[in-house]
């Protein structure tokens, strides 16, 4: 197996994370890879997530279709939050299983509450820690993570355990706000280039199979594992 030059494969041990407080922006002053990890939106800010322009704005509708989500599949949605698309996710595989992933209780308090209000039943709330989602190996065929993963405080570590978590042929789907542009009314420490994202899913042998680019604000990428 190949691995771009200078970049970390599977096997090795993670890229640290440095402190640059004289660099310091609007994130939490340590890099990884070049980039300022973001601060963790809480629980605090969850109406944000609910927000009734969100369709609007984002087009997550567009979204969860591009993803060719199947009846049957078994999804997590990680840094599930309120359930926005969790929920999304259990109606489109009804046949399958959401586990919502978080590391807030107060969000799996919420998804909880949701489920029981909307009867849905396929949807399992999972607390995740900051080095693993808490997912079985080789159980997962789709994991969807929308506009959290710049904010994990060990992403190598992290996206190793999504990776190891997806059945044989299983995708990652990446959803980040575009870096590129800077009309993306998003602070900067909250947003990702194409380019920086498939060097931190490389870190996981994960390479870049679809790019949707019909988005308004964000990036969609797709991973498989190499």
């Amino acid at each position: 197996m190949l691995a771009l030059a200078g970049t970390p494969t599977f096997a090795q041990q993670c890229p640290p994370t440095l402190e640059r407080p004289q660099a310091r922006g609007d994130g939490v002053g340590r890099f990884y890879l070049g980039r300022e990890i973001a601060f963790v939106m809480g629980h605090q800010g969850a109406d944000w997530l609910e927000r009734p322009e969100r369709e609007r704005e984002e087009r997550p509708s567009l979204l969860l279709e591009a993803l060719g989500v199947k009846p049957a599949d078994t999804i997590a949605d990680i840094g599930a939050g309120t359930g926005y698309f969790a929920f999304r996710l259990a109606q489109m595989a009804p046949r399958g299983k959401v586990f919502a992933v978080d590391i807030q209780p107060e969000m799996l308090q919420k998804i909880r509450e949701r489920a029981r209000e909307s009867g849905i039943r396929n949807v399992e709330p999972v607390r995740g820690s900051a080095t693993d989602p808490g997912l079985a190996p080789a159980s997962v065929d789709l994991i969807i993570m929308v506009d959290v993963y710049h904010e994990f405080s060990h992403p190598c570590e992290m996206i190793r355990a999504i990776a190891r978590s997806l059945k044989p042929g299983g995708r990652v789907a990446l959803v980040e706000y575009r870096a590129e542009d800077a009309g993306v009314p998003i602070r900067p420490s909250h947003k990702m280039t194409r380019a920086q994202a498939e060097r931190e899913m490389a870190v996981a042998d994960l390479r870049l199979v679809k790019s949707v680019d019909s988005l308004p604000w964000q990036h969609l990428l797709i991973f498989e594992k190499r």
